[in-house]
């Protein structure tokens, strides 16, 4: 793993729906040439609507957009909602397209998990939060918390090759098609480099299935291992291998103040029964464990010792450390980590409550023998996941009137 921290960038911390959409929106309608979006869940609701406007909007200018979501995530768009946008020239590529068998998504691992918007290669935003209004505190109860950031600088220029390597295998798809007649769409230019705008050090870190496999989880450990004072660590879904734990354990032992902010009003029961088989273990080494009691907790976010900090879309479980697609921004700047250490802050003195050793499930033999099975048979899920075929895997993309099923490991595969 090579992390290529980059000088002078602006980072901008953003909580929720409310500052989130606003702002990307306003973002992308200002787009002069290009717009790269990857969302794990985009839903024919109110803010996808409110995406789908402003993508018609900029598109019908001549700006190149490029819109990917995840085939598990997204699986309800409707043939109207599509037509629209590959009309007026967006491109949506869709990541592993799949019926439903007996009306049930069965596409459930390896999924293209990223949130990514990039615009003109100048700015871009990365985080956890979807284009589906469940971000919004008007959906109620259910609603999600969660965060992402806005940057701008030079580390932009990271995330905007990124996304077009990933892009790749459809971009050579189109040069196909324009042999054999298809409308010419130029490939954008690489933009100029971009000039300091911050004091922030950024970098981008992904992991997929080849060759970034655990790149996110390793750069939690060193921040972790290398911690002095305190650690704060705010996370969806958290079940992490026994490496993690064990430094978290360790850096509690160490004198380190370590805080995980947990789910404690989940979206789905499965992800409290797993995170409290860890908790007396966490506990007995002096982890503070916070359950986030308000609504569903979506954000994975972490800050180190008032000067690291990451905000991205990966979790801390078994799907996101070794099965799908992820992105998180690396952050070294000590004005953001406290921005983003004073939310963290509130929602433990407000909207949380501590599981101390008094809050604890008693211990019996049963609980320990159920709990030690179940956390090794999760534990080596992704190994026995990472056995499944992966060759099905493949982008369907709609570029105008016509279709396209591009698989990387064979990138001659025709268009239809």
């Amino acid at each position: 793993m090579k992390l290529t921290w980059q000088a002078g960038n602006r980072i901008e911390l953003l909580e929720n729906g409310e500052e989130y959409y606003p702002r990307v929106f306003e973002a992308i309608s200002q787009a002069r040439r290009e717009v790269v979006i990857e969302t794990f869940i985009l839903f024919d609701d109110p803010v996808g609507q409110q995406l789908h406007a402003v993508l018609l909007e900029v598109a019908g200018r001549g700006v190149q957009v490029d819109l990917t979501v995840d085939g598990y995530g997204s699986p309800d768009l409707s043939d109207e909602f599509i037509r629209a946008l590959t009309d007026a020239g967006v491109r949506l590529h869709v990541y592993d397209p799949r019926p439903r068998l007996l009306g049930l998504r069965y596409n459930l691992v390896r999924r293209m998990h990223r949130k990514i918007v990039v615009i003109d290669g100048e700015r871009a935003f990365i985080g956890g939060i979807n284009f589906s209004v469940d971000h919004l505190a008007i959906s109620g109860p259910e609603s999600k918390q969660d965060y992402a950031v806005q940057i701008e600088g030079p580390v932009v220029q990271q995330v905007h090759g990124f996304v077009h390597q990933v892009l790749a295998p459809v971009r050579s798809a189109l040069v196909r098609w324009m042999r054999q007649g298809f409308k010419r769409q130029e490939k954008p230019r690489p933009p100029a480099p971009l000039p300091a705008v911050g004091d922030a050090y950024a970098a981008l870190v992904t992991r997929d299935n080849e060759r970034h496999p655990n790149d996110i989880e390793r750069c939690y450990r060193m921040a972790i291992r290398t911690a002095k004072r305190e650690i704060v660590i705010a996370n969806a879904y958290f079940f992490p291998g026994y490496r993690l734990l064990r430094e978290l354990r360790r850096a509690a032992r160490r004198g380190v103040a370590v805080h995980l902010i947990l789910q404690g009003e989940p979206d789905m029961a499965i992800v409290r029964i797993g995170a409290r088989m860890l908790y007396h273990s966490l506990v007995k080494d002096g982890v503070h464990v916070h359950e986030y009691c308000k609504r569903p907790l979506h954000g994975k976010v972490a800050v180190v010792d008032g000067e690291w900090a990451t905000v991205g879309s990966s979790n801390l479980d078994p799907l996101s450390l070794s099965l799908n697609l992820e992105a998180n921004l690396l952050i070294r700047d000590p004005g953001f980590a406290a921005e983003l250490r004073r939310r963290l802050q509130r929602l433990m003195d407000h909207e949380c409550r501590e599981m101390g050793r008094e809050a604890l499930p008693k211990r019996t033999m049963w609980r320990y023998v159920t709990g030690a099975l179940a956390f090794h048979l999760l534990r080596h899920f992704p190994s026995w996941a990472d056995m499944l075929p992966r060759q099905g895997k493949f982008i369907r993309s709609f570029i105008g009137r016509r279709q396209v099923d591009v698989h990387p490991e064979a990138p001659n595969h025709a268009p239809h």
